[in-house]
């Protein structure tokens, strides 16, 4: 067990205190270009890194991927895109590493996107009429429910969770209290990582709150773990600021806690499978790949991408502090069924692909550095899934 820390929220304060770099006269001057072009797209050999493999030298940048290729720039629209109604398995799609495209919770510019691998956006939230006047949108994550008909978005900083009809693009449901803050039933403090159930509950990491709660339907909470406001790393009695609570295929729970920088593993009756440090400063959003490895990021400048064994042995680590393969606070890493990761690199503005055998950017959407809102740009992009087959758009 670990002492409580003062500031315990610091996402938070980090993200608000982003500010412009360096690079915004660069900006300026080539906007037009960029615009024109409407391609940053790196290749693989673009975005080489510092990534090393935990059983491999560090001499150097590893080779380009045999056959890697980059997604051409997005040309999709940049208003609202109308659904098809069809399911994404029977709509086609690009060569590429999402068969039925990327969803992409853009929280800058205050939207949800759905794109194809050659970046065009066939599906966006909000449009005119989703929702009430006076509500600002600003989703952080953004998860299709199992049925395929719904998405689930946290909005952590409004302090409210929706649940969003594909088709009609509305707020079908709502948790917590907009713009309110608070640990009493029916309230939360900043929402993270709220997944939808095949049952129909969604289970939320509360962050400030220092529990991972289920919530059902009818709002009534079916599970909790940990204590309201004892936020200490000491599982499974209480958490230290758990930022991510992903549903496993068990049944069970991986819950990453900020505090103590630990990935916890429940079991479906809430045991304690495993409960491991990992070497990064500031753990998000923690995934298992297909071996039941953790994939977690530093959500930190610069940044990384770190795998590690349940016994907590590092497997491999991404983590150039330079250069385009550089990453900037970022978010989430979902390991893909080739092995490959997507990741958000929040504050580059841009979602990426990495291929962890040869440490190289494989696929990207946004432009590196350049927040925006038309097509193909992005403006710190904080969450994502890549879209299951089931997706009605």
């Amino acid at each position: 067990m670990t002492p409580r820390v003062p500031q315990r929220h610091a996402r938070v304060a980090r993200r608000g205190q982003r500010q412009p770099g360096p690079w915004i006269l660069a900006v300026v001057a080539a906007a037009v270009v960029l615009v024109a072009a409407a391609s940053t797209m790196l290749t693989p050999s673009a975005a080489s890194s510092s990534g090393t493999p935990a059983n491999a030298s560090s001499g150097g940048p590893s080779e380009d991927p045999a056959g890697g290729s980059a997604a051409p720039a997005a040309s999709g629209p940049a208003g609202p895109v109308a659904g098809t109604g069809s399911s994404s398995a029977a709509r086609a799609a690009p060569a590429g590493p999402f068969p039925y495209g990327l969803l992409i919770a853009d929280r800058g510019n205050a939207r949800i996107l759905a794109v194809d691998n050659a970046g065009h956006v066939f599906w966006q939230f909000p449009v005119k009429g989703s929702l009430p006047p006076g509500v600002h949108f600003a989703a952080d994550d953004a998860f299709v429910a199992p049925d395929g008909k719904t998405i689930v978005a946290n909005d952590e900083y409004n302090q409210v969770i929706y649940r969003i009809d594909i088709r009609t693009r509305k707020v079908v449901w709502q948790y917590g209290h907009y713009g309110v803050a608070s640990g009493a039933i029916g309230y939360l403090h900043n929402p993270d990582d709220a997944y939808p159930l095949a049952n129909g509950d969604i289970v939320v990491a509360d962050i400030v709150n220092c529990r991972v709660l289920e919530i059902a339907p009818d709002k009534h909470i079916v599970s909790m773990h940990g204590q309201t406001g004892a936020c200490t790393d000491n599982a499974p009695v209480t958490y230290g600021d758990p930022n991510g609570d992903t549903p496993l295929p068990d049944g069970g729970l991986l819950i990453t806690e900020i505090y103590g920088s630990r990935v916890v593993r429940l079991s479906p009756t809430g045991q304690v499978l495993f409960d491991i440090h990992v070497p990064v400063a500031y753990p998000s959003d923690a995934q298992l790949d297909s071996q039941g490895n953790v994939i977690v990021v530093d959500y930190s400048s610069p940044g990384a991408v770190v795998a590690v064994t349940p016994k907590g042995q590092v497997l491999w680590r991404y983590a150039p502090t330079s250069g385009s393969g550089r990453l900037d606070h970022p978010s989430l890493g979902t390991p893909l069924p080739n092995g490959d990761i997507v990741i958000n690199d929040d504050a580059r503005d841009r979602m990426i692909v990495l291929d962890p055998r040869t440490m190289k950017i494989v696929w990207q959407y946004g432009h590196t550095d350049v927040s925006g809102t038309a097509a193909g740009y992005l403006s710190d992009p904080d969450g994502h899934q890549p879209i299951p087959a089931n997706a009605v758009f």
